[in-house]
């Protein structure tokens, strides 16, 4: 694996309304990308919340087949609490979901592919791409 996707990269190649990240995913062997158990959870949250949730269903676990799935496990839960105090401590907090997404990252030396690198730029060490701009 290399890459990890953000939940809005998931939600943007899933609307297929933007051609620059269509156009980078097309050429990366699927292999290369995982989904973290967080994002699966906050893309299972949105489907169920759907009008048209049979359908945004289907779609998302065809999706979620394609890639590979990395658990928030002990050694991600360790480097979540820590960069938790160091970004409260600096005054610069994230949401729990999005650091939990960057430590996973962390964990297993992956590059983040996100749209929220403004938030995600605050964690030392975390390699990002945003994949829109």
């Amino acid at each position: 694996m290399k890459y990890v996707f953000d939940t809005n990269i998931c939600i943007r190649i899933l609307k297929g309304d933007n051609p620059k990240i269509l156009y980078k995913i097309s050429q990366i062997d699927f292999n290369f990308i995982a989904i973290p158990s967080i994002v699966r959870y906050e893309l299972y949250y949105g489907a169920y919340k759907s009008r048209n949730q049979k359908n945004t269903l289907k779609n998302l676990n065809e999706f979620l087949s394609c890639f590979s799935d990395i658990p928030f496990d002990f050694e991600s839960a360790e480097i979540c609490g820590r960069i938790r105090s160091e970004l409260e401590k600096k005054g610069t907090p994230i949401g729990p979901y999005d650091l939990m997404i960057s430590s996973v990252t962390l964990s297993h030396d992956l590059i983040l592919i996100t749209n929220n690198t403004r938030e995600f730029s605050r964690i030392n060490d975390l390699k990002i791409e945003d994949w829109e701009n």
